[in-house]
């Protein structure tokens, strides 16, 4: 690990830019754009406009959580879409839901239909249309540009909102004074058309598939798995769940903040979030020269110390200029932190499962901030909102601490591209790509004074192993020859055993190298690839049925 403070490989100021060179890239980004200006001015809409229907505080941090719970529901199974279907097809489904809930939501504010519940189900159902087209949207950067491009494109993007927040809540809290809650949501419909049109005109290249898609539920548990064994991935989701959690708290409480302490209108609002997206675009022009300054880790510390102190200052309620200067600090943390996530997440996980894992970070990051949302809102209910703001300034330094000892990975610490190494083999017994259970065994030869060393790589192979697809994996050794150790696994059918390979990447060759090195034979290490096939007479003694069913 590098020590603190020592510079961090990433883009150069002058490739801030480089993404933009890329037509598709361009286009979407313009689009997305647009769509997040419209898209702002519709959170001031829904903020301000609950705040008219009801004098309840918790019913006002609950339009936060609506919009964050469709991730947490619907994220896994739109990140296993993105890698198993045509994402750009997902997107274009997704902006179209998201434009039908528009259109019932201004339409029932302009029929004064609404109620604090039917506005919350509007923006549920917006919401539903992001998680849908988040996973797709974030795993297609990778598609669209080079990998040494993907940290500038990521910021790009959280760019783009943030340019967006700093101008939409301003221009959606001057609508509603003007033209009243309707007309921002109007807005809002409109402007989904942009991005619509863009990827429509987007001719991606067809893929070809060489393996059948993966089954919902086998493709869920894969991303589940890999997720779960690759500790780098579990400590960027827990991140991103506890700044979610305890971070939230400033925006979800923010229309109290204008109303109660400033006794303020929308546009004060608006003005408010205008800060907050101001001061994350200053941070995202930042960026990159940052993380030519510091390692990842500690630009994580401290984004997480400087959304304690805006969230703190912002507690104290002395007027709209500290008001604004405390929100530019929490907006240039909150889109460094988060754009830093998201580019640590895709950069530590291969192509194959990029999606489901995104899925997964923004599903514990949006559960993080359904109940940050909530427990702050409850708070301000109970006490007060100076109190609610101050305790969470005090967990989000708490969130920090709890992760000292998991520094972030740095962006070139893992090679995954795939091996590419594995050839099927030409096999004897013709099988249908949907035969098995595989059972595969590999014996090395180790002599007694390389057994230590055997079993600490055979360590990293076994957690490799599960973790891209095998099933029952078991390391044996043999008691006539001591120096045969036999690696043994099994896979669900012969196709799950080629995907398995598949998955290799650049990274996991080290520890095949180690074992090769290890193995002491004039031969390479034998593989061995069977069928399993078990029977058992119909008339058999029930103590040998017993037996079989113990073994099974």
């Amino acid at each position: 690990m590098k020590p603190a403070g020592s510079p961090a490989p990433s883009a150069s100021p002058s490739t801030a830019l480089a993404p933009f060179g890329n037509p598709v890239f361009r286009s979407l980004w313009i689009a997305t754009l647009i769509s997040n200006l419209g898209g702002l001015i519709q959170v001031v809409a829904a903020g301000w406009t609950m705040t008219t229907l009801t004098d309840s505080q918790f019913m006002v941090a609950l339009v936060t959580a609506s919009t964050s719970l469709p991730i947490v529901a619907l994220s896994l199974f739109a990140g296993v879409l993105a890698d198993n279907y045509d994402r750009r097809r997902i997107m274009l489904t997704a902006q179209i839901l998201m434009l039908i809930a528009s259109i019932g939501l201004t339409l029932a504010t302009h029929f004064d239909l609404l109620t604090p519940w039917l506005l919350l189900c509007f923006t549920f159902l917006i919401g539903c249309g992001g998680a849908l087209h988040n996973p797709s949207w974030q795993a297609s950067v990778g598609d669209i540009v080079p990998r040494d491009q993907v940290p500038a494109a990521v910021m790009a993007n959280g760019m783009s909102f943030n340019i967006m927040r700093s101008i939409g809540p301003a221009l959606g809290g001057l609508i509603i004074v003007a033209a009243g809650a309707a007309t921002a949501f109007a807005m809002n419909t409109l402007s989904y058309v942009a991005l619509i049109i863009a990827l429509t005109i987007w001719h991606k290249p067809t893929e070809t598939l060489a393996l059948p898609r993966e089954k919902f539920v086998s493709a869920t548990g894969a991303g589940f798995r890999y997720v779960s064994l690759s500790p780098n991935l579990l400590n960027i989701i827990l991140r991103g769940s506890l700044f979610g959690l305890t971070a939230i708290s400033v925006q979800a409480l923010l229309p109290l903040v204008a109303r109660n302490f400033l006794v303020g209108s929308a546009s004060t609002y608006g003005f408010l979030l205008g800060c907050f997206g101001l001061g994350a675009v200053c941070g995202a022009f930042a960026n990159s020269r940052i993380r030519q300054k510091f390692n990842n880790e500690i630009i994580i510390r401290t984004t997480f110390a400087g959304t304690a102190i805006g969230t703190l200052l912002l507690s104290l309620g002395y007027g709209i200029t500290l008001t604004g200067l405390a929100l530019l600090l929490c907006g240039a943390c909150w889109v460094t932190t988060n754009a830093l996530l998201n580019v640590s997440l895709q950069l530590s996980t291969p192509r194959w499962v990029v999606g489901r894992a995104m899925s997964l970070y923004m599903m514990c990051n949006a559960s993080g901030m359904v109940l940050g949302s909530w427990v702050w809102g409850l708070i301000a209910e109970s006490f007060d909102l100076r109190t609610a703001l101050a305790v969470s300034a005090v967990t989000i330094i708490l969130s920090a601490l709890a992760c000292y000892r998991s520094p972030l990975p740095e962006f070139d610490q893992l090679n995954l591209n795939p091996l590419n190494q594995f050839i099927e083999p030409k096999l004897a017994v013709q099988l249908k790509p949907q035969t098995g259970p595989i059972m595969i065994t590999i014996d090395y030869d180790i002599g007694e004074h390389n057994v230590p060393a055997y079993l600490e790589a055979m360590t990293s192979r076994r957690r490799i192993r599960i973790r891209d697809g095998a099933r029952r994996w078991s390391l044996l050794r043999d008691l006539e020859q001591p120096n045969i150790w036999t690696e043994k696994y099994y896979v669900a059918t012969w196709v799950e055993y080629i995907r398995h390979n598949q998955r290799r990447t650049q990274s996991d060759s080290a520890v095949s190298d180690t074992l090769r090195a290890l193995h002491q034979g004039t031969e390479p290490p034998r593989v061995r690839r069977m069928i399993e096939r078990q029977t058992v007479p119909k008339q058999a003694d029930p103590y040998i049925r017993n037996v079989y069913k113990e073994l099974r």
